[in-house]
């Protein structure tokens, strides 16, 4: 069956024209793939015309628990019938018990509820700093920070200023100071960046918008090791990695490591709106006072019942075994396209990143034939394709979406 757009001589289809409105009032800060979703459910998206396609996106990790997961969707639907939204002016009755919960799946004292992933991460260097200057007794305005190279923790002017992603950081300067950059797995330059200023080192486990890089074995374990033994922060950014992906809870866990803080976004608002939090121990969180830092909509009513499902929901363990087992069979099948056209298969759980060979095209052009056969993914980097589908996606559906990405592949070896 083809799913690609269909174009009628002299008229346009109802997908180009609102594809059209969209470019025309939005800014251009995306290169959407020709495809206009109207309806979604599970790992299937529909487009206005009534085509269906397998969603291997996600939302870019937002979707773990599928599109319109009845649990998610049960508890917003009774919320907005409720309150959606106070501010922390006063207290509600959903933002205490959410934070409980989430407390207690990860093993951890406290959080601070926000809204998107990139205020997370923003809200966790500001935390880092003042437990810097306040606990640990960094002379003021010299606590730096260690990031690794190819990283990608969000578009806020700070976060950017730490980029080595041209078009994410280039024009925007005056950047902000106070960061150092080290490549990403070597254990051994990360070491030697620290110094007594050295308030936090901030990572993805996995490096997600990078390509779905993992690290070598054991190298998160030694970066948690010398940051104990410098007294040294260890942030982990599990805004794309973390809440079942990997096929843990948290992506740290694979290798037995606890964070001081753990940064989580996406998956957490269940596809439904955004909350994010930074979750970790009372001795660094504790040094936030009333008045120091905040958010109108962070800790909502409605995102605190959006965040309790999908707490209940991972709690079950249920998505966490989901991701590993449709994980060995994405992985394998990735393993026998590989000879196909793929230089490198990369990831973990129910997530991959592919390299396509620059003999065969580009990542975009791979996922633009994709589309065609009813598959959505998303490229990176120009050769890289990153593959991570709804949790709840089905082995018929899995089998379904390698089946197109190995006719895409001939497609492309044949042209």
């Amino acid at each position: 069956m083809n799913h690609a757009p269909v174009h009628v001589a002299g008229r346009a289809t109802a997908s180009q024209q609102l594809a059209a409105a969209a470019e025309r009032y939005t800014a251009r800060t995306y290169s959407p793939l020709e495809v206009v979703v109207a309806r979604a459910h599970g790992a299937t998206l529909t487009d206005v015309e009534g085509r269906e396609y397998l969603d291997f996106l996600a939302g870019y990790s937002a979707l773990n628990l599928g599109h319109g997961h009845p649990a998610v969707l049960a508890a917003a639907r009774a919320q907005l019938e409720r309150v959606t939204l106070t501010s922390r002016a006063v207290h509600n009755d959903q933002l205490g018990p959410f934070a409980r919960e989430l407390c207690e799946l990860l093993g951890q004292d406290m959080m601070l509820p926000m809204n998107t992933g990139a205020e997370a991460v923003e809200s966790a260097i500001k935390v880092a700093r003042k437990w810097g200057y306040e606990r640990k007794g960094v002379a003021p305005g010299r606590a730096r920070i260690v990031v690794a190279a190819g990283n990608f923790h969000g578009r806020t002017t700070t976060v950017v200023s730490f980029s080595d992603d041209a078009d994410a950081h280039r024009d925007y300067g005056p950047y902000t100071p106070g960061f150092d950059t080290v490549p990403f797995g070597d254990l051994a330059a990360l070491e030697a960046a620290l110094t007594d200023d050295t308030v936090a080192v901030l990572l993805e486990p996995i490096q997600g918008e990078a390509g779905v890089i993992v690290p070598p074995p054991g190298y998160l374990a030694g970066v948690r090791r010398c940051t104990a033994e410098r007294g040294v922060l260890l942030v982990a950014d599990e805004i794309q990695s973390g809440l079942g992906r990997t096929g843990r809870t948290l992506a740290c866990e694979h290798e037995g490591v606890e964070a001081d803080l753990y940064l989580l976004g996406k998956a957490l608002g269940g596809g439904v709106l955004p909350v994010s939090a930074v979750v970790g121990r009372a001795e660094v969180l504790s040094v936030l006072r009333p008045g120091q830092h905040g958010s109108t909509f962070g800790g909502n009513p409605l995102a605190g019942a959006v965040g309790r499902a999908v707490v209940g929901l991972l709690s079950t363990g249920e998505p966490q075994r989901a991701a590993r087992e449709r994980g060995e069979r994405l992985h394998a099948g990735l393993a026998e396209l590989a000879p196909l056209g793929l230089t490198a298969v990369r990831g973990r759980g129910l997530w991959a990143g592919i390299d396509i060979d620059p003999r065969l095209g580009t990542g975009r052009e791979c996922c633009e034939r994709l589309v065609a056969h009813g598959v959505i993914a998303k490229d990176t980097h120009g050769a890289t394709v990153r593959l991570s589908p709804p949790l709840v996606i089905t082995e018929e559906e899995l089998e379904r979406g390698l089946a197109a990405l190995s006719a895409v592949l001939r497609e492309m070896a044949a042209a």
